[in-house]
């Protein structure tokens, strides 16, 4: 979080970080611009330029920020104790919670890699750290079911969390919202049973 020189966060920042954080997830990274961003944070482009240089430096501050609303998400599941499949289910359930609520507009990491696509800029390196992460995180919680490899049920998981991120706001929520639950299940079902290769032919 930026401070001012006495080291108390800067109201400024955050009312910056915070609007950049509402309006490029609504609208999209490119279609809005700096101009828009000052205005309706009400600060002067100098203040701006004080806390974040260029547009990039805010597009990255907005992707750190849900990078950490996820992970706070990951964090709560997993702090509360319970057998790894039922925190992978979890996961999903919090995921489906983004996906019902009113103001939904997709993965906000898909939508920036869409804007980004060069793998060498640095919003799309970043959006690939929060997807390296996020499958580590559900690889080892898998692993922790069934000693088996969990790599490829992993990849499962996530291609069917990407596919509820992206139909969520095309069809009924709900409706996504059922059919990717139920797929979590019967991953991990294939997953835990013995003599199966889990998720890895699904």
């Amino acid at each position: 979080m930026g401070r001012e020189s006495g080291g108390r966060p800067s109201e400024a920042r955050d009312r910056l970080l915070g609007t950049a954080t509402k309006l490029f997830y609504a609208e999209g990274i490119h279609a809005v611009g700096i101009d828009r961003i000052v205005a309706e944070a009400q600060v002067t482009r100098a203040t701006l330029y004080r806390h974040f240089p260029g547009k990039e430096d805010l597009i990255l501050a907005y992707l750190d920020e849900v990078d950490r609303a996820m992970r706070a998400q990951v964090d709560d599941a997993a702090a509360r104790g319970l057998p790894a499949a039922d925190t992978v289910r979890a996961i999903g359930e919090s995921i489906a919670q983004g996906i019902r609520s009113s103001d939904f507009r997709g993965c906000a990491f898909l939508n920036a890699a869409a804007e980004y696509p060069d793998p060498d800029h640095p919003v799309h390196k970043a959006v690939i750290a929060h997807r390296q992460w996020f499958l580590e995180t559900v690889t080892e919680l898998l692993a922790r079911i069934r000693e088996t490899p969990a790599d490829l049920a992993a990849r499962h998981f996530v291609m069917l969390r990407d596919g509820a991120m992206a139909s969520g706001c095309l069809f009924d929520p709900a409706l996504v919202c059922e059919t990717f639950l139920r797929g979590v299940d019967g991953l991990l079902e294939a997953h835990a049973a013995p003599g199966r290769r889990g998720a890895a032919s699904a």
